[in-house]
């Protein structure tokens, strides 16, 4: 039952969880099965073979948590370091600083590199300490791929450079919750040691799976690691894959055959074109909130996000009115501003499950939404400058050619 029911559809543009496709939908729509018959090892080792390739990786080892992404950065922290390790983690946003809090409060040592919301991880610091660390003290550097608070996007080709031309030895760690399976990942290339991201995004499946990709570094990191974990531990893992059988305690069934489904989807369509079209909705976004006289939260274009716009609001008005009005009106749901930019940007999430006309009736009824609220918006204005890009930029349908 749905206790805020609305005619139509809702549309769903936060930067996450995102809209499920219906053959998703389809295909988590079964009953409870026994996880210690043959069917389900033989599904997870499709899964665990397939994931790989949305990290863009051959030697990584993939985990299936049944989690949140949450969970999945304490995968990462606890299976690779030891309490009173130093890190370096960047500041440029909420999940940014969640992931901060995390690595505290599992007692790292953190050293934070802290950049105003809106600008990107401050690289040159990272290249100085790099530099300065001669006695290798730095195990690690976590950063978040894509900031979804403030729609900025990390350079973390440029992270690996610096490591290599300094040659230190630290362990590389990405949140890609909001970037895999949207924006270009290349975990072998950049040499990333564990990269995650969550089912929610991206993926277009509910929230409960924290998918994990560590690479033999890390595995290596892993086995003198002196963190405690339990529920999140490799070492588990592995040696269930060891005997085929693949979990240490009882999976989400549902879910795995969701995921089925979701990869099936992405592979279909091809990883590139997923990403180019991410690229295009993102680019139309951007457009609209030009032509609507509005600003992006992120600074520069380099650090523009193919999956989530952060749209300043004028000094006068209260952002989250924007969200209440769009969705208890025109049943849109948009993302609210949090955190130190509360009240200054709403989010207008553009991944996943998610084509270019759709898109477009976000930017019209944000047009509507913003008329309500006396902001001077020429109606047409937005949905016009996105309509043109698109209409020029948008090929055929891969499947349909």
């Amino acid at each position: 039952m749905d206790y805020v029911n609305g005619p139509g559809r809702n549309h769903l543009f936060v930067p996450g969880p995102v809209n499920i496709p219906e053959q998703v939908l389809r295909a988590m729509n079964r009953n409870n099965e026994d996880y210690r018959s043959p069917a389900v090892p033989a599904l997870t080792k499709t899964l665990l073979e397939d994931v790989k390739k949305i990290f863009k990786t051959t030697s990584g080892t993939p985990f299936l948590f049944p989690t949140t992404g949450t969970g999945a950065w304490e995968s990462a922290l606890t299976n690779t370091l030891s309490p009173g390790d130093r890190t370096v983690s960047f500041l440029i946003g909420q999940f940014s600083l969640l992931w901060i809090d995390q690595q505290k409060r599992l007692n790292f040592d953190v050293d934070v590199i802290e950049s105003d919301w809106g600008q990107g991880a401050n690289l040159e610091v990272l290249a100085s300490k790099i530099a300065e660390d001669k006695s290798h003290t730095i195990k690690a550097i976590c950063i978040v791929h894509n900031e979804t608070a403030t729609g900025v996007t990390n350079n973390l080709a440029t992270v690996r450079k610096i490591l290599d031309h300094y040659q230190h030895p630290a362990l590389f760690l990405v949140d890609g919750v909001s970037s895999i399976c949207a924006l270009d990942f290349r975990m072998d290339e950049w040499g990333v040691d564990v990269a995650l991201t969550g089912s929610q995004k991206a993926l277009s499946l509910p929230t409960g799976l924290g998918i994990v990709c560590a690479s033999p570094k890390a595995l290596e990191a892993s086995k003198t690691a002196k963190s405690v974990r339990v529920f999140f531990d490799w070492s588990d893992y592995l040696k269930f894959y060891k005997l085929g059988t693949y979990w240490p305690y009882t999976p989400s069934i549902q879910l795995l055959y969701g995921l089925r489904a979701a990869l099936d989807l992405l592979f279909e369509e091809g990883l590139d074109n997923v990403i180019a079209r991410h690229a295009r909705l993102g680019k139309a976004t951007r457009l609209a909130v030009e032509a609507w006289g509005l600003k992006n939260c992120t600074q520069k274009e380099e650090w523009f996000s193919d999956t989530v716009t952060a749209v300043v609001v004028p000094p006068h008005i209260e952002s989250s009115e924007i969200v209440k009005r769009a969705w208890k009106r025109y049943n849109l749901s948009l993302g609210l501003g949090l955190n130190k930019v509360a009240g200054k940007v709403f989010r207008i999430g553009h991944l996943g499950n998610l084509n270019e006309l759709q898109l477009l009736g976000c930017l019209a009824g944000v047009e509507m939404v913003l008329k309500d609220i006396g902001y001077p918006v020429k109606f047409g204005s937005g949905v016009a400058a996105a309509s043109a890009f698109l209409q020029n930029s948008t090929p055929l349908i891969p499947s349909r050619i």
